[in-house]
């Protein structure tokens, strides 16, 4: 435990010590981008984060419901397997609207 706390330690004191040395001057690549994107990134992240979350919670209920009515009368699932499949193509096709909505947002 001594040894681990001891890498520990002497890990910071490298990476804070080599800190001055990676630095660099600003050039005028940085200064031609644009200096105010707003908060449009911002949105873009929590628009797909949103989305991809609760796709992937329908899908997760969609999924496990389909195998819980598969489980319970396993002579329809030809009847069950198909509506699942669509729900779960329309519930991606929206993380992809949201994808889409997100690029254009940038």
């Amino acid at each position: 435990m001594k040894n681990l706390v001891k890498n520990a330690a002497l890990f910071m004191a490298a990476t804070i010590a080599a800190a001055p040395a990676l630095a660099q001057e600003a050039t005028t690549a940085v200064a031609a981008a644009p200096a105010n994107l707003g908060l449009k990134p911002i949105a873009a992240a929590i628009a797909i984060s949103v989305a991809a979350l609760g796709g992937a919670l329908a899908q997760g209920r969609t999924a496990a419901t389909a195998l819980d009515g598969i489980a319970r009368n396993p002579a329809a699932s030809g009847k069950i397997f198909t509506p699942m499949i669509i729900g779960l193509a329309l519930i991606e096709s929206l993380v992809i609207y949201a994808l889409i909505i997100a690029f254009q947002l940038v």
